[in-house]
């Protein structure tokens, strides 16, 4: 039996091009249009990153709370590089558990603490859910790997849950959070949690085991009990 070869073909070369131009031209799109496209390289900076993938209300966030300010520059000295010469990565760090009404600007800060960590000069590989989106997509149906994206969720970095207490209560809710918490806890990884609980009601929503590692993983930061989005400063 004999095996036909081919010989191989770089990308670039003449029948490679001439195949891609047949596809191109198939499908009606011009390949002097595409050409121009690869060769615009516009400078695309860490902080242009951090915005892109940032919902529009939030990238310009700027942190300008005090306590803020502090865990931003305790998580940037913790940062090391992979190896020598690399840019320093966030890996651990301190926690912060921001308390307040709705509306104090807690979420605000959240982002602009990120946004501080970029302008450092670190590394951050960082993910943001609410509560109730994180639960959503945790909880088991056909098709999903709930134990897979829990995981992802654990040992993510740096991880923003905004609006933890808004979901209904349940015990399912309460194990996913304390498996969550808990790993995030042991591994000291930093996390940014905003809620509109008091401590105490986050102790009957969440039990003792969630909020007793809270306790001891984050700083709480307290906001005044003002309601930004209605009381703007009039122009």
């Amino acid at each position: 039996m004999r095996t036909r070869t081919r010989d191989p073909q770089t990308l670039g070369s003449e029948g490679t091009l001439d195949r891609m131009a047949r596809i191109l031209a198939a499908r009606n799109i011009d390949p002097a249009a595409v050409a121009a496209l690869a060769d615009e390289r516009e400078p695309f900076s860490p902080l242009d990153a951090l915005s892109a993938g940032m919902p529009p209300r939030y990238r310009g966030a700027v942190a300008d709370h005090p306590k803020v300010l502090a865990w931003a520059r305790d998580v940037a000295q913790q940062a090391v590089a992979p190896n020598p010469g690399a840019r320093r990565q966030v890996t651990t760090g301190p926690s912060l558990l921001m308390a307040g009404v709705v509306g104090a600007g807690k979420t605000h800060q959240a982002y602009g603490a990120v946004r501080r960590l970029v302008q450092s000069g670190v590394g951050v590989r960082w993910r943001a859910t609410t509560a109730a989106d994180l639960y959503a997509d945790l909880r088991p149906r056909p098709g999903t790997d709930s134990e897979r994206e829990l995981a992802a969720v654990s040992r993510c970095p740096l991880l923003i849950i905004d609006d933890l207490g808004a979901a209904k209560a349940s015990e399912w809710v309460e194990e996913v959070t304390y498996r969550l918490i808990n790993r995030r806890y042991n591994h000291m990884l930093p996390t940014l949690i905003t809620t509109n609980l008091a401590i105490k009601d986050l102790r009957a929503y969440l039990g003792d085991r969630v909020t007793s590692r809270l306790a001891q993983m984050t700083t709480r930061v307290e906001f005044e009990p003002v309601d930004r989005r209605r009381h703007r400063p009039a122009a």
